[in-house]
């Protein structure tokens, strides 16, 4: 019976003891300065997955990193990056500008990537050969575009994500290797029906391993509850889809990271 108290209260106290880290960390691509933010669990130790958290279009925000901070109390080591560069965090319709950059130059945006992929390689908490990467509306299609350039992740998972492919940088047939899992309002305006569908063609053509979950009455934004409730004006949150998209990321990771 002593001994039981006295387990239970070791794993109490550890538990008690265990604390987020986070911190902002600074990087660089193409000679501009970008600002990400780190998040890891301290009483995890030795290397772990790392996943890559990608900003919607304004840029790396509260909420990518309180999602972030969500993965880590899982146990990832977590870098939220910076696409647009140190400061730069518009507003709408700035935004749209910013976001049109990349989407209208994807190798650059490819570039960005990459750079924050590396920057988390590198940090001692990572097993870099457990990777994944996430995003959310812009994010989305950037998590695409690391898949379509072949990086080796595990897995990317797309929520409410832009979908298109950039003329001439599709997959490519035996190209994709990360599991891709899409997590879509099947009433977003934004990517519609037409987007769906070409991207499910496009991960078949390539023998991608592909899967699209539509969440019905959602539409764009459905994971941030700042984007209000109102779904006629194209992006709201959405409670259901929130939950259950983030229910089947977990579970997608957990099967991916498995030893």
């Amino acid at each position: 019976m002593t001994r039981h108290l006295l387990s239970v209260l070791a794993a109490t106290a550890s538990l008690v003891s265990a604390e987020l880290v986070e911190k902002p960390v600074m990087y660089e691509q193409g000679g501009v300065k970008l600002e990400g933010f780190h998040v890891y669990d301290d009483a995890i130790t030795g290397p772990r997955p790392g996943i890559l958290v990608i900003h919607q279009w304004t840029g790396l925000s509260d909420h990518e990193k309180e999602q972030s901070r969500k993965l880590a109390k899982l146990g990832y080591n977590v870098l939220a990056a910076d696409v647009y560069g140190q400061g730069i965090r518009p507003k709408p319709p700035e935004a749209g500008k910013e976001a049109g950059k990349y989407k209208a130059d994807r190798q650059l945006l490819r570039e960005r990537l990459y750079a924050g992929l590396e920057t988390l390689k590198k940090d001692e908490r990572t097993d870099s050969s457990r990777l994944g990467a996430i995003g959310y509306c812009f994010g989305g299609l950037g998590v695409l575009e690391l898949a379509r350039a072949e990086v080796d992740l595990k897995g990317v998972v797309s929520f409410h994500g832009s979908l298109d492919a950039a003329e001439g940088l599709a997959a490519k047939k035996g190209t994709v290797k990360a599991k891709v899992l899409v997590l879509h309002g099947a009433d977003d305006p934004h990517a519609p029906a037409a987007q769906v569908e070409a991207l499910k063609k496009e991960m078949a053509d390539a023998g991608a391993d592909c899967r699209v979950v539509l969440y019905p009455g959602a539409v764009h934004s459905f994971t941030q509850k700042s984007a209000g409730n109102d779904p006629s004006k194209g992006s709201a949150y959405n409670e259901a889809a929130d939950t259950g998209s983030w229910k089947e990321m977990t579970e997608f990771f957990a099967g991916l990271f498995k030893k």
